[in-house]
């Protein structure tokens, strides 16, 4: 699997319309003003690198069905132009991230930062502390990456696996696998909070699972399209923000 894409998304041409209004003559001052059309929005361009593990990269989903990507295109809806990079790869814990990390031509600053690490970290087994340290580490790199700017940084949750398919050939009951989960989500969400960073926590919605199937792909363990669809979904109003842009 390719661990390092790079993805350019373009826009619709726009047709720019500027509307001529007459002048009016001096002695008539009681008349309305002309009506000015606003110009239409020209395209904003931006750079975005994408770091994470299967639910970066997408396991078992098409390359259009990645929730970087579907946001990409939730952005080029508004008129904003992404030129994507995805540093990802399945099975990943924060350690093997940063080590491929250092691999890549990484070019800050980026407009848009997001991190999604750590459910390998809990399936091994590793320690919620090492896994603080480690995570800590990595938000502050994607920090550096979007120019020193926390607030261009996006963290997603870790969703919850023991709501899959899988979960029921896993030694660990799911019950205890959420409770892991949760403990590293905690984790995670202080970090953000504390750096400053924007948080997405889809790990409730990752539950629906349960009772939904067509949110897990074929392999029983990874997210489908339509639940990465939902990812999008909720990080596009916080990186909006971060972009300076009003949802």
């Amino acid at each position: 699997m390719r661990q390092f894409i790079r993805i350019l998304y373009p826009l619709t041409l726009l047709t720019l319309v500027t509307t001529v209004s007459a002048c009016l003559p001096a002695q008539q001052p009681t008349d309305p003003a002309p009506t000015v059309t606003p110009m239409p929005q020209l395209p904003q361009n931006i750079r975005y690198l994408a770091l994470g593990d299967s639910y970066t990269i997408g396991e078992s989903v098409p390359e259009s069905a990645r929730w970087p990507v579907q946001l990409a295109n939730l952005l080029a809806e508004r008129n904003i132009r992404t030129d994507l990079t995805l540093i990802a790869r399945t099975g990943w814990t924060t350690d093997e991230l940063w080590a491929a990390m250092q691999k890549q031509d990484i070019a800050p600053p980026y407009e848009l930062v997001s991190l999604l690490i750590g459910v390998n970290n809990q399936y091994r087994g590793l320690s919620a502390e090492a896994y603080r340290e480690s995570f800590r580490f990595l938000l502050g790199k994607s920090i550096a990456y979007a120019g020193g700017d926390p607030q261009r940084v996006l963290v997603l949750s870790i969703p919850d696996w023991g709501a899959t398919p899988f979960a029921a050939l896993d030694h660990r009951p799911a019950g205890q696998i959420a409770d892991e989960i949760v403990r590293f989500n905690v984790i995670n969400r202080e970090e953000t909070e504390a750096a400053g960073a924007r948080y997405i926590d889809i790990a409730p919605g990752s539950r629906d699972a349960r009772t939904d199937p067509s949110l897990i792909a074929e392999d029983g363990l990874h997210p489908s399209g339509k639940m990465y669809a939902a990812w999008a979904q909720s990080a596009l109003p916080e990186a909006l923000r971060a972009l300076g842009i009003t949802p």
